[in-house]
C-alpha cells in the first residue's frame, strides 16, 4: 500500500472520531465497521465482544470503554431508523482492530494506528509526566519507563522460550533492527559515536526514547497475546513490531531515531537534583 494511501486510511479513522457534550472524543460502532470494511455490522458485533473481553482481561472496566447507544441510521433519501450501536473510546478501538480479520490491510493500519495513538495518550494523561516541563526531566521520566517496561518484556520473551543471556541479546537486537533500519546495536553504537561501555538508552533524548518506550510495550503485548513460542518466533515478532513504529514514524514525517542527536549520558542528570539543559552532542 502506496505511503499516500496509508496516509488516507489514517485520516479516515480521524474523520470519523467524534465529541459529546463533554468534549470527550469517541468512535461510533458503526462508523468504525464501515471502515474497517465490514459489509455487513452484525458480522462486526463478534469482534466488539472479544474486544470487551480482552478489556476485562487487561484489568479495565468495561463501562469506562464501551457505551451501548442509539444511533439514527439514513434509509434512502428522508427515511431515519434508531440502530444499536456502542460509543468507543480511543482505548476500544485499539481492542477492537486487534481483534479484527488481520487479513485486511486496514485492520493492520488500524492497529497500528490506534496502538501509537493510545500510547501517546497514556503519556499525555500521566500527571507526572504533564508536569514536566524541560526535556532534562521528560529524559529522566521516559528513561525510567523504558527500564521498567524492559523488564516486563524480558519476562515475556522468557516465556516465548528466550532463555539464556546470549539470546536475549540477539532478541534485543531484532527489536532494534527493526526500529532503526537493519541497524543492531554495535552498529548503533558506532553510527551514533558512542563507546562500547556506553548504554545506547543513556544517551537519547526524549523522541527517541517515547520510540523505544513504544517498541518494548507493544512487542511485550504481542508476546502475551498471541502467545508466542520459540526463540526464531520471539525474535521476528521484536522485528516486525519495531519496523511497524518506524514505519509510524516515517509517516508522521518524524526523524529516523539514528539521525536524532546524542545526549549527555542521563546518568549526569540522575546525579543532581537540579539537573541543567544538557545540549545534544550531535546530530546524524
Amino acid at each position: 500500500m502506496s505511503k499516500e494511501l496509508t496516509k488516507q486510511h489514517h485520516s479516515l479513522f480521524e474523520q470519523i472520531r467524534q465529541t459529546d457534550e463533554n468534549d470527550n472524543e469517541f468512535w461510533s460502532s458503526r462508523d468504525l465497521s464501515k471502515v474497517l470494511e465490514y459489509s455487513e455490522y452484525r458480522h462486526f458485533i463478534p469482534v466488539i465482544e472479544r474486544a470487551k473481553e480482552a478489556c476485562v482481561n487487561s484489568g479495565q472496566k468495561v463501562a469506562d470503554h464501551f457505551e451501548d447507544i442509539l444511533e439514527m441510521i439514513t434509509l434512502g433519501k428522508t427515511a431515519q431508523r434508531e440502530v444499536d450501536s456502542v460509543k468507543l473510546s480511543r482505548y476500544a478501538c485499539y481492542l477492537i482492530v486487534q481483534n479484527a480479520d488481520p487479513g485486511k490491510e486496514v485492520v493492520a493500519l488500524g492497529q497500528t494506528y490506534f496502538a501509537v495513538q493510545t500510547r501517546l495518550q497514556e503519556i499525555r494523561q500521566m500527571d507526572e509526566y504533564n508536569r514536566l516541563s524541560t526535556e532534562d526531566e521528560k529524559r529522566l521520566f521516559l528513561r525510567n519507563e523504558v527500564a521498567k517496561h524492559n523488564t516486563q518484556l524480558a519476562a515475556a520473551a522468557k516465556d516465548a522460550g528466550v532463555i539464556e543471556s546470549v539470546d536475549y541479546a540477539i532478541f534485543q537486537n531484532h527489536g532494534y533492527m527493526g526500529l532503526y533500519g537493519g541497524l543492531d546495536a554495535r552498529a548503533i553504537h558506532k553510527r551514533k559515536g558512542l563507546k562500547k561501555s556506553q548504554q545506547i538508552l543513556d544517551h537519547m533524548g526524549s523522541t527517541e526514547l517515547a520510540a523505544n518506550l513504544f517498541r518494548a510495550t507493544q512487542t511485550e503485548e504481542k508476546l502475551k497475546r498471541e502467545k508466542i513460542k520459540g526463540k526464531l518466533k520471539a525474535n521476528q515478532t521484536h522485528y516486525e513490531v519495531g519496523k511497524k513504529v518506524r514505519k509510524t514514524i516515517q509517516e508522521l514525517g518524524g526523524e529516523m531515531p539514528e539521525n536524532l542527536p546524542v545526549t549527555e549520558s542521563i546518568k549526569k542528570l540522575e546525579n543532581t537534583k537540579d539537573p541543567k539543559q544538557l545540549k545534544p552532542k550531535k546530530k546524524y
